[in-house]
């Protein structure tokens, strides 16, 4: 795994395994959000096996599935709102990390002024 920190409360990673729950827990993770479409790519775990090893080590887990052309204002508050409520530090991931960073800057946008 390859996580990129963000911020100190959220990370972003490329697809994640049922295997990984256990380390990224011992990372210090408290939460997992998936951004990842069930079916992507084949072989690709679903979010139901992630979420239950998720579960296993003590790790909330949350699906918010974003296609690439689905990424919306919408969206960008269903995961802010996630981020609120999930305790931190939060791993996002999708196939690359880049939707689960996007999703984050469309965040961080709502709350950044022009100078």
């Amino acid at each position: 795994m390859d996580a990129r920190t963000l911020t100190p409360g959220l990370s972003v990673t490329g697809q994640i395994t049922p295997s990984e729950m256990a380390q990224i827990a011992a990372q210090g993770y408290r939460a997992v959000i998936c951004n990842r479409p069930d079916g992507e790519e084949p072989g690709q775990p679903a979010f139901a096996q992630i979420e239950a090893a998720a579960r296993s080590a003590g790790l909330e887990a949350r699906y918010l599935p974003i296609a690439h052309s689905d990424l919306t204002e919408a969206k960008a508050g269903a995961f802010g709102k996630l981020l609120a409520e999930l305790p931190g530090p939060v791993l996002a991931y999708c196939r690359s990390g880049m939707r689960s960073s996007t999703l984050w800057s469309m965040v961080q946008a709502r709350t950044q002024h022009p100078a």
